[in-house]
């Protein structure tokens, strides 16, 4: 069974919190509700996201402070943040945001079918990117002999050769319509540069797959996926 991604949605208002969950239902993932920046923080302590909505306006600690902090943090630096904010300042405030870390900044009251367009092509690249991690942890689990038959015998290498090429090629090819879908649509440039992230390291993990067959040389240098 696949996974749900989760959403954090960070709002200090319960009634736009309510709102996003009915925009992004739809989707069938995961939403977190965090009423504050720090409660925000806290979740983000255990809990791995696809991508973060956060409300500018909340008091205490706003979102531009909670953004720094959330950058700040090697667990949680990459996850694509969303700015949401009732006001408009101009394109100072703006710059603020994306200065912030954001991947985008969306002016309420905003279209909720863009919304979810927008967070829907970050939960296929988080999706994609964990299919990916998961094949890099097998191979690595194959290359130390880990992986055996139910009786206890190990599989032949052939075999599990072949067998982790057609999983890698099925994420190969779901990553390349991904980028060509990102590409067509000319939608945000974040989103098109970690799909081409994405890219990089699928083409890393097959390299180091081709070098195990037969004949192509020694597999004490295949390159970690983390």
């Amino acid at each position: 069974m696949v996974q749900k991604a989760k959403i954090l949605l960070v709002d200090d208002r319960p009634e736009n919190l309510l709102a996003l969950e009915a925009i992004l239902s739809a989707l069938d993932q995961t939403l977190v509700r965090a009423s504050s920046g720090e409660e925000a923080l806290k979740a983000l302590l255990t809990d791995d996201f696809a991508v973060i909505l956060l409300d500018v306006q909340m008091p205490g600690m706003d979102g531009f402070e909670t953004a720094a902090h959330i950058k700040r943090r090697e667990r949680t630096r990459d996850i694509p943040i969303i700015f949401l904010t009732a006001i408009n300042h101009g394109p100072h405030h703006t710059f603020r945001g994306y200065a912030a870390g954001a991947v985008d900044y969306i002016s309420k009251p905003f279209d909720p079918w863009v919304l979810r367009a927008k967070v829907s092509v970050f939960v296929e690249l988080y999706m994609k990117n964990c299919q990916l991690r998961e094949q890099a942890s097998l191979l690595r689990l194959q290359l130390e002999g880990g992986d055996k038959s139910a009786g206890g015998e190990a599989k032949d290498p052939a075999g599990l050769l072949a067998e982790l090429s057609a999983r890698l090629a099925a994420v190969e090819e779901q990553a390349e319509a991904l980028t060509k879908q990102l590409n067509d649509e000319s939608t945000d440039a974040a989103a098109v540069a970690t799909a081409a992230h994405l890219e990089r390291k699928l083409t890393g993990l097959r390299r180091a797959l081709d070098a195990l067959e037969p004949g192509t040389g020694s597999t004490s240098s295949v390159p970690s996926q983390n």
